[in-house]
C-alpha cells in the first residue's frame, strides 16, 4: 500500500514530554500501512534516542534517523523531508501531539481540494494560536482571501512533490524563525491552501516548565536579522502595493507591535525592552512603507506611529495605559429552549477593574496618530466610540482538557450607556449553544467545557470567562438530554464562571430529588416527574437491578410547563415479582458506551402489585466494595492526573 503521509517529528530532548506526541501518532485512524512517521534526533543528550530506538524495533510505521546537533529544527526538518516515502508530509513538534484523526482527514480534504498545503485546526494549551483562521473551512484559500498569513508555525500538512518541485527546504543552522521564512514561500507558490477548520487537528502545548523554544528570550538582533528574511520571501513574490502591505502588516503586527504593548512589554527587563524596541524601530524604518502601518486598527497604529518616530518612553507610558485594559462579562440568562442552551450575557471592556469610559462624541482616526500619549489616549478612545458598531461579541466553548474551543452562533447589539459626561460601550450577546452541533457541526466530547466571551473593538482582542455570576441571582438551570448528551450548565466553584459537563456529574443532575412519592405506578405503567430538560419525546431505558438486570424501554416527555419531564416506561410486572429492584436511568440508549445514572428509590413487586419504595442501603460487604472502588478510583484519577501534568 503507498503510503499517504509521512509524520517529520524534529527531536530535540523532550525528556518525557515526546509520550503524549508518540501515543497521538500510533493512535492515528489513517490505517497503519497508510503513513509513516519519521523521528530526526538533533543530538538529544537525555535519554530520548535510546526511547525512540526501542519504538523503531516495536513499531513498523516508525523510522529514527540520529545526527550531532544541529542548533535548531530546520535540518532536521529537512532531514526528514529527504526520507519520507508519503504522498504528502505533516511536521509535528515533539512536545505537542494531533487530534486521533487529524491525519485521515487532513489528508482527504487535501486530496478532495487538489491542495498543496493543509492547515488544520489548532488548539492552544497554554500557548496562543490563530483563532480567526479556523471560525470556518476555507477549501480553496489564499494570502488575498483568507487570514493564512497569521499561521506561520510548521505544523501542516504538504504535497512532497510541491516541496520538491519547487526545491522549498527550511533554512538550517542555530537562528530563529526558519518556519516563517519556509511557510510564507509555501503560500506564496502553492496552486491551493486548504484550511480545515471542523476538527482540531493539532495541539500546541506550553510545558509545565516553559522550556518550548518559542518561550526563550532572543537575541533582538539575529530574530530580526532572521525576520527580514522572511520579508525578503514576500519581497521576491509580489508586487509593491497593497497585497504586499498587508502581508508585511502581519509582521509588523505579531513581532513587533505586540511585543511593545501593554503588560507584555512592561514584563520585559528594561535593558532588553530597550535593545528590542532599538531592533525594531531599524527594521520598521528599514522595511515598511506608510501603507504597512495604515491598515492598522488605531491603536496598534499608534504604537508602529512610536516605534517609527522612536519614542521610546512615550511607547512605555501608552502601554502603562493599556495595560489597565481588561474585559468582564456578565451572565444574566441560561435557560433550556426546545433542546438548545440560550444564553444571554453583558460585556464590556474595563479600565483599573472598572467600566472603561469614552468620550460622548466619537471621531473616527482617519488621520495620523498624535504622539502626545495623552492626545493619543484621547484619539484612540474617540475612535473606539465612532466604530462601535462594527464591534464583535462572541461566545466559545472551550474543552478544559484539550484547550480546543468552538465558537457558537450570537446575535449582538451595542449600546451606549451614559455615565456622567462620558459613556460606557456596552455589547448585549446572545449565544444558543445546541449539544448536537455546537463543536463544529458535532456533539462536544463527553467532559468539561468552559464558556469564554472575545470581544473585538478598537485594536483590542479580550477574552475572559463568563462569570462570576452574583450567587443571590444568577439563573439556575436544569440537566437536559440534548443532542445524545446529557449536559448540565454550573457555576464552578469558588469563581462562579458558567461551564457545561457533558456526560459529567451524574451526582449534580437533580435526580436524588426524586423521591418514592413523586413516583406514580398504575397497573404496568410506571411515570416519574424527574427535573431534566426534553425538548420532546425521548427514547430511554429504565434498568432494574436485583438478583439479575432487566432493561424495560421508556420514554422521557416534556412536562406541559416545560420546568421538566416524565419519565414513562410499561413494566414487565410477571418478571419483576417476589424482589425488589434497583432503578437507574440509561438516557442514550444507542450510545456506544451506555451510561445508567441511578435513582434514588426502588420498585417492590408483590403479586400483581408494583410500588416505589426507598432505595435499599447497601449491604456490609457491598458498601465495602463500593468504598474500595471510590478508593481505588481516586488512587487512579490521581496516578493519570499526575503522569498528564508531568507530560505536558
Amino acid at each position: 500500500m503507498p503510503v499517504k503521509v509521512s509524520v517529520v517529528v524534529p527531536v530535540y530532548n523532550p525528556g518525557v514530554y515526546i509520550e503524549d506526541c508518540i501515543a497521538s501518532l500510533q493512535r492515528q485512524s489513517l490505517p497503519p500501512d497508510e503513513y509513516e512517521v519519521i523521528f530526526v534526533d538533533d543530538g538529544s543528550t537525555d535519554g530520548t534516542p535510546a526511547r525512540l530506538d526501542e519504538l523503531a524495533a516495536e513499531d513498523s510505521r516508525v523510522r529514527v534517523f540520529h545526527q550531532e546537533n544541529s542548533g535548531w529544527s530546520g535540518k532536521p526538518r529537512n532531514v526528514g523531508i529527504a526520507a519520507a516515502r508519503g504522498e504528502f508530509v505533516m511536521f509535528v513538534d515533539n512536545d505537542d501531539y494531533l487530534g486521533d484523526e487529524a491525519l485521515e482527514r487532513m489528508y482527504d480534504y487535501g486530496v478532495a481540494n487538489d491542495a498543496d498545503v493543509i492547515v488544520g485546526k489548532m488548539a492552544g494549551k497554554g500557548r496562543p494560536v490563530p483563532v480567526e483562521l479556523f471560525r470556518r473551512n476555507h477549501p480553496r484559500a489564499s494570502v488575498e482571501n483568507a487570514p493564512l498569513i497569521d499561521s506561520l508555525t510548521p505544523h501542516k500538512m504538504f504535497r512532497r512533490a510541491f516541496l520538491d518541485d519547487i526545491q522549498l527546504r527550511f533554512p538550517e543552522g542555530r537562528r530563529r524563525l526558519e518556519d516563517h521564512v519556509f511557510i510564507a514561500e509555501a503560500y506564496l507558490r502553492a496552486g491551493n491552501v486548504s484550511v480545515l477548520s471542523d476538527y482540531v487537528c493539532y495541539y500546541h502545548v506550553r510545558r509545565d516548565d516553559a522550556s518550548n523554544a518559542g518561550f526563550q528570550q532572543f537575541d533582538p538582533a539575529g530574530y530580526f536579522k532572521n525576520l527580514r528574511e522572511a520579508l525578503d520571501v514576500v519581497e521576491t513574490y509580489t508586487k509593491p502595493g497593497d497585497l504586499r502591505d498587508r502581508l508585511f502588516r502581519r509582521w509588523l503586527r505579531n513581532e513587533m507591535v505586540e511585543r511593545l504593548r501593554g503588560k507584555r512589554m512592561l514584563a520585559l527587563p528594561d535593558e532588553y525592552r530597550r535593545a528590542l524596541f532599538a531592533e525594531i524601530h531599524a527594521t520598521v524604518v528599514e522595511r515598511f512603507g506608510p501603507g504597512v502601518a495604515a491598515g492598522l486598527p488605531p491603536t496598534q497604529r499608534l504604537v508602529a506611529a512610536l516605534i517609527a518616530a522612536d519614542r521610546y518612553d512615550d511607547a512605555v507610558a501608552f502601554a502603562e495605559w493599556e495595560a489597565g485594559i481588561g474585559l468582564r462579562a456578565v451572565p444574566e440568562g441560561v435557560e433550556w429552549q426546545d433542546g438548545t442552551l440560550r444564553v444571554t450575557l453583558r460585556t464590556e471592556f474595563t479600565s483599573g477593574g472598572e467600566p472603561m469610559l469614552f468620550p460622548a462624541q466619537g471621531a473616527p482616526a482617519t488621520d495620523g496618530p498624535p504622539l502626545d500619549v495623552a492626545e493619543a489616549i484621547a484619539w484612540v478612545s474617540a475612535d473606539c466610540v465612532a466604530r462601535f458598531g462594527t464591534a464583535t461579541g462572541d461566545l466559545l466553548l472551550r474543552e478544559r482538557a484539550s484547550a480546543a474551543q468552538h465558537f457558537q452562533p450570537v446575535e449582538v447589539t451595542r449600546e451606549t450607556v451614559p455615565e456622567g459626561e462620558r459613556v460606557r460601550l456596552v455589547l448585549r450577546v446572545t449565544a444558543t449553544v445546541d449539544p448536537a452541533t455546537a463543536a463544529d457541526g458535532v456533539a462536544p466530547a463527553g467532559g468539561l467545557w468552559d464558556a469564554f466571551v472575545r470581544v473585538r473593538l478598537g485594536g483590542w482582542t479580550k477574552e475572559c470567562r463568563l462569570g462570576p455570576a452574583p450567587v443571590e441571582d444568577r439563573p439556575e438551570p436544569q440537566a437536559a438530554l440534548a443532542g445524545g448528551r446529557t449536559v448540565l450548565p454550573y457555576w464552578t466553584n469558588p469563581h462562579g464562571n458558567l461551564a457545561l459537563a457533558v456526560d459529567r456529574a451524574p451526582q449534580r443532575l437533580g435526580l436524588d430529588r426524586v423521591t418514592p412519592g413523586t413516583v406514580t405506578v398504575s397497573g404496568d405503567r410506571i411515570e416519574v416527574a424527574v427535573p431534566l430538560h426534553v425538548s420532546g419525546e425521548t427514547k430511554v431505558v429504565l434498568r432494574l437491578g436485583s438478583t439479575r438486570i432487566v432493561d424495560v424501554p421508556g420514554t422521557l416527555s416534556p412536562t406541559a410547563d416545560r420546568t421538566g419531564a416524565v419519565l414513562a416506561a410499561e413494566l414487565p410486572v410477571a418478571e419483576l415479582r417476589g424482589a425488589t429492584w434497583r432503578v437507574a436511568l440509561n438516557p442514550v440508549p444507542e450510545a456506544p458506551e451506555p451510561r445508567h445514572l441511578a435513582l434514588p428509590f426502588a420498585l417492590r413487586a408483590t403479586g400483581a402489585t408494583v410500588r416505589a419504595v426507598r432505595a435499599p442501603r447497601p449491604g456490609g460487604l457491598e458498601r465495602l466494595a463500593r468504598k474500595v472502588r471510590r478508593k481505588l478510583g481516586r488512587v487512579l484519577r490521581g496516578a493519570v492526573s499526575r503522569i498528564k501534568n508531568s507530560r505536558r
